[in-house]
């Protein structure tokens, strides 16, 4: 996609510089594109014009035929008239039908039932003289470089002989030439009707790849914010909002990078600095390498070390490089381990720790240290801002559509409403952060390792009143209801409990 950016980007320079024999308003593709329609058109119209030529030629040399075969059944009933007449072809009078023939512009030749040619009366057509404008002459076996036409002289129901015809004028009653003005015309007509759609489609459809062009090197020139912001139909219409939607997340993502570069510079500054300034006391002599103060600069070690562990772990998980070892588990016996692992840290501030456990299994397909750590970061929120004496509640529960549901309440001082919407940005710690410690990266993480299992987490909190997270996780039973749960760590293979829907 990279390099076909850069051909769009460089052809969209060189269109920008008119060339000679450029058409005004395309550019190098719409130019072939406008050449191919034209290459098309015009050979639609061609090949169309040809067609109705041809078959327009066809149908007058059958209406011709048709007429010159209509002449010699006229001549042929004139002959049996004077047939039937002179009781024999001996003493007919062949006149009339001589007349018929003159003024039809053809040759006449009549032969009784053997195919012996019969006296012709007098006439500028008649047997044995000149064809007229042919330069030909009729014999017994008559030819000519013109169309003809027979028909049977027929008298009483019996042949006594036939007529034969030989035209030499292509002209004849009832037909027309073909009217090639008005065919030109009309191909010409076509020819600019087709070239016009033709100019439109292009525009049409060179138009947004254009504005992809100059959006792309806009971008690349440092306007982060340029857009194509094209209404297009299609496919075409469809590549303009997916090249905005991608320009929309790279800034999106360049602001990201930027912000928490400024986050990270910003929160390692301060221990960056009591560190420095405690070495450089110690260095000077100012100051005493007592334990005392030699713990307190391995505080600031530890807290740069915690900064830069919850930052690798949020970047992996964001960066969906989090590596998750998924297995079906207990929500219950998870729960159940992370509070008693947190429960010295909760009661040593002097708050109670409560579970409420749904009855049974809540199973889920996840990762269990992973889920164990968002558990975790949100038990030590809640002992980092409660106050002594409040309660904090692990409940499990199973929603409606199957999905197992953690909740973790407290009985705290609660978040403010304005402060809700940005408790899992990162390095946000709300205004008491003075009071308190604590990166601001932990709930960031929850967010994270939570999106990572497909799941959701979600707070609601009333001032003076108390904070409750929600994490929902999909449950796999509904799936698959043979699979097992994973057993606890350290009980026996034998404990492990089968779910069935």
């Amino acid at each position: 996609m990279t390099g076909d950016l850069h051909v769009g980007v460089s052809a969209l320079a060189r269109w920008r510089g008119p060339g000679r024999g450029a058409v005004p308003g395309l550019g190098p593709l719409g130019r072939r594109l406008f050449a191919a329609f034209a290459v098309v058109a015009l050979a639609s119209v061609a090949l169309l014009a040809a067609a109705a030529v041809v078959e327009a030629d066809r149908g007058i040399n059958t209406a011709r035929q048709s007429d010159r075969q209509a002449v010699a059944t006229r001549v042929a009933a004139a002959a049996g008239r004077a047939y039937a007449d002179a009781g024999g072809w001996s003493g007919a009078d062949l006149n009339p039908a001589q007349a018929i023939a003159d003024g039809s512009g053809a040759g006449l030749s009549i032969r009784d039932a053997h195919g012996t040619a019969v006296s012709a009366g007098s006439g500028s057509s008649m047997m044995g003289g000149s064809m007229p404008g042919m330069g030909q002459t009729v014999t017994d076996g008559m030819t000519a470089a013109g169309p003809t036409a027979s028909a049977p002289v027929v008298v009483g129901g019996s042949t006594v002989g036939s007529v034969l015809l030989a035209f030499f004028s292509q002209a004849s009653a009832g037909s027309s030439p073909i009217a090639w003005p008005w065919v030109l015309a009309a191909g010409c007509a076509a020819l600019a009707l087709a070239l016009a759609v033709s100019w439109y489609v292009t525009r049409r459809v060179t138009g947004p790849i254009v504005r992809v062009s100059r959006a792309a090197q806009a971008i690349a020139a440092g306007d982060r914010g340029a857009r194509a912001e094209l209404s297009a139909p299609g496919e075409l219409g469809e590549l303009v909002r997916v090249f905005d939607t991608m320009a929309d997340d790279l800034d999106r993502a360049e602001r990201s990078r930027r912000n928490l570069a400024a986050d990270v510079a910003h929160e390692l500054r301060t221990p960056l600095s009591a560190l420095q300034a405690g070495l450089e006391e110690l260095r000077d002599g100012y100051a005493e390498p007592d334990t005392e103060r030699l713990v307190g600069l391995h505080d600031q070690t530890l807290r740069l070390g915690r900064i830069v562990g919850d930052l690798a772990e949020l970047s992996e998980a964001e960066s969906g490089a989090l590596s998750l070892r998924m297995k079906t588990i207990d929500v219950n016996v998870l729960v159940a381990e992370a509070v008693a692992q947190r429960e010295p840290q909760l009661r040593a501030v002097g708050l109670t720790v409560r579970t409420c456990l749904r009855p049974g299994p809540v199973p889920v397909c996840g990762d269990s240290d992973r889920l164990h750590q968002a558990l975790g970061n949100l038990l030590s929120n809640a002992a980092r801002y409660c106050a002594s004496g409040d309660t904090v509640t692990v409940s499990t529960a199973v929603t409606e559509d199957g999905r197992a549901r953690i909740e973790v309440a407290d009985t705290g001082p609660g978040i403010r409403p304005e402060e809700l919407p940005h408790v899992f940005d990162r390095f946000w710690r709300g205004s008491a952060s003075r009071a308190v410690g604590g990166t601001g990266i932990g709930l960031a993480v929850v967010r994270a390792l939570i999106s990572a299992h497909g799941g959701t987490v979600e707070v609601r909190s009333i001032p003076a009143e108390g904070t409750r997270f929600t994490i929902t996780l999909p449950n796999p039973v509904a799936d698959d209801p043979e699979r097992k749960l994973a057993p606890r760590p350290g009980a026996r293979p034998d404990e492990a409990q089968n779910v069935r829907a």
